[in-house]
């Protein structure tokens, strides 16, 4: 009997190789299975390893793509509403990890500054698990793009920093209770 996770993919798909995060390309009619579905992507098993498809190449793997939206209102002048903010960081996972990266502690700051141009700028400062993890680009990516669909925000930047270093104590409790941790 076949797992429902396995499939086949449908169309060629550009994916983030685990954990190098290298973008590779898988082809139509590759073999994948699906090992857990996070944050609107999917980490997914081929013959050679580990890799990441975005949401929006979903329907490549016989899912439905779902649109991203956020309702949330926007303050008084248009500001983001900073909860929004934090709810959209709580959808980015490193696919290595069942946990959001605000329950892993990795986000440092966020702030919001009124930018000359008009609308707002949302900058956060986070961190990895480990220096060595190649993730941290396409995790600060995925970041960005759920921040970019707060309303009135019209740019983020997410920049990875070292300072200080990650630790266990920083992790949630919920998040600790969901590593078995507690």
């Amino acid at each position: 009997m076949t797992d429902k996770r396995d499939r086949i993919l449908t169309r060629e798909v550009t994916v983030t190789q685990i954990p190098s995060g290298d973008k590779q390309t898988l082809f139509a009619g590759d073999s994948v299975f699906i090992h857990q579905v996070l944050g609107g992507s999917y980490t997914v098993q081929t013959s050679t390893g580990l890799f990441r498809i975005d949401g929006k190449d979903a329907d490549a793997i016989g899912e439905t793509v779902a649109v991203q939206t956020v309702t949330a209102a926007t303050l008084a002048g248009g500001a983001p509403d900073p909860q929004a903010i934090w709810d959209q960081m709580r959808k980015v996972f490193d696919p290595e990890i069942p946990v959001n990266i605000v329950d892993l502690g990795l986000v440092y700051n966020m702030a919001v500054a009124k930018q000359d141009e008009g609308g707002f700028k949302v900058n956060i400062d986070m961190t990895l698990t480990a220096p060595g993890c190649g993730m941290g680009p396409a995790i600060a990516e995925d970041a960005k793009g759920k921040i970019l669909l707060v309303p009135g925000v019209a740019d983020a930047d997410v920049r990875i920093t070292w300072d200080p270093p990650w630790n266990q104590s920083m992790i949630s409790e919920e998040g600790k209770m969901k590593l078995g941790l507690i």
